[in-house]
């Protein structure tokens, strides 16, 4: 495409949008005439993230709102096709890089079942343990930028102190803080580090205390309420027909959620509680969410007091690494060690799909193989791209102001959305 290529040609719908609303104020109805098409973003910082919003408005209130997306240019999808398959598991962490070892192990499941890995027990209740911890995790990023939306910058910070120790926690099991890349087809990537369990264990039974800091900040305040409550509105049938997941789901009233409903890695043997309401607006969806974080915290303590003893990867020696004492005795494999990092493995041709419960809703994986090292194709489907849609059903009729509460609550990356 030339640079200097008409509007028209880069984003057409988004062009339509403003000629439609142009064309619709200058008819004949008089209230029409009032409106006025603006832009929100692409660097307003309430968009979370490099999303443009256009927005015609009548005064305050919301006519129409449609989302103009793909700024961030990644292309992630189609670069994982020229990597190996244990190349792709870094790209993964970009994708929703608020919750990098949920994406891992949405892609890690897929390609396991193209394998036929069967995963060990504790590389199975590992998976479940981070994946849980990355869901605060996030859900903390949620509610800390949340509240610094509405006007509560207090929140942000006491959630960010809580944050670093959960970055503190992924940086000694993997040596990095955010694009952890921890969890790997076939396993994980490395055995936890001597007393990891017990740091874990001391943020998670004080974290409880946390939640009701957040709370007595929040929950109580009159500012919050009149923001949240009736704000944001979407029916259970909006919801199902737009495809949203996840606590923007739950919170219309649909009780889904993969964890308990299609479980994998073991999570049918965790005792936990899945939150649902009715309310279905921006008031819901901060309740459900701190009520989630609780669930977590469950799920977590169970993970460290039944976590299993043994290997943390499948026994596939043609698919995975040796470790380091066999490496030092065994030349063979110091052999195929170097074989796999330069030529991958040969992965069965076929295709396979996962899904997971992320912090945003459902992720799914879509992985196609030719039979050779690099995958011939890898799809994701987040979250985030579906509950975007109902950002205009949520937002059309309310106030301006109302638009930043809607997109805080509905909780998007647009790593996510611009893959």
């Amino acid at each position: 495409m030339s640079p200097l290529a008409a509007p028209d040609q880069i984003n057409p719908g988004i062009e339509d949008v403003i000629a439609d609303a142009e064309l619709h104020k200058h008819g004949n109805d008089p209230i029409a005439d009032q409106t006025m098409v603006i832009n929100m973003g692409p660097q307003h910082p309430s968009t979370h993230g490099v999303l443009r919003l256009v927005l015609e408005i009548d005064g305050e209130t919301v006519v129409s709102l449609a989302p103009d997306i793909g700024y961030l240019h990644t292309g992630i999808e189609k670069t994982c096709e020229a990597k190996f398959y244990q190349q792709v598991v870094p790209l993964t962490d970009r994708i929703d890089y608020l919750s990098p070892m949920t994406n891992n192990t949405a892609y890690a499941l897929a390609v396991e079942k193209l394998l036929d890995l069967e995963i060990p027990p504790k590389a199975q209740w590992l998976r479940v343990l981070f994946n849980e911890l990355m869901r605060l995790n996030s859900h903390l990023v949620w509610l800390g930028t949340h509240a610094m939306d509405i006007g509560a910058l207090t929140v942000f910070l006491y959630c960010f102190r809580e944050r670093e120790q959960l970055m503190r926690i992924f940086e000694a099991v993997s040596g990095q803080r955010m694009m952890t890349s921890y969890i790997r087809i076939g396993g994980v990537s490395l055995e936890p580090p001597l007393g990891l369990f017990d740091s874990i264990r001391a943020f998670l039974l004080d974290f409880p205390s946390k939640i009701h800091e957040y709370e007595t900040l929040l929950t109580g305040n009159p500012i919050w309420i009149n923001r949240l409550k009736g704000v944001g509105y979407i029916s259970p049938e909006d919801a199902i027909a737009l495809g949203v997941t996840g606590p923007v789901l739950r919170a219309a009233g649909i009780d889904f959620d993969l964890r308990r409903d299609m479980p994998y890695s073991s999570y049918e043997k965790f005792q936990f509680n899945v939150p649902v309401s009715t309310e279905s607006d921006v008031w819901a969806r901060y309740i459900l969410r701190m009520e989630e974080m609780r669930e977590s915290v469950k799920i977590c303590l169970q993970a460290l007091d039944g976590m299993p003893e043994g290997r943390i990867v499948a026994d596939a020696p043609k698919i995975i690494l040796p470790n380091r004492e066999q490496m030092k005795t065994q030349m063979e494999s110091l052999i195929h060690h170097f074989k796999i990092v330069t030529e991958g493995f040969a992965v069965p041709a076929g295709e396979a799909t996962s899904s997971v419960e992320a912090a945003h809703g459902m992720m799914n994986y879509y992985v196609v193989s030719d039979g050779t090292a690099k995958p011939y194709r890898v799809h994701m489907r987040n979250a985030d791209y579906a509950n975007l849609q109902a950002l205009e059903t949520m937002c059309k009729g309310r106030l301006l102001a109302d638009v930043v509460a809607v997109i805080g609550s509905i909780d998007i990356v647009l790593g996510a959305i611009d893959r």
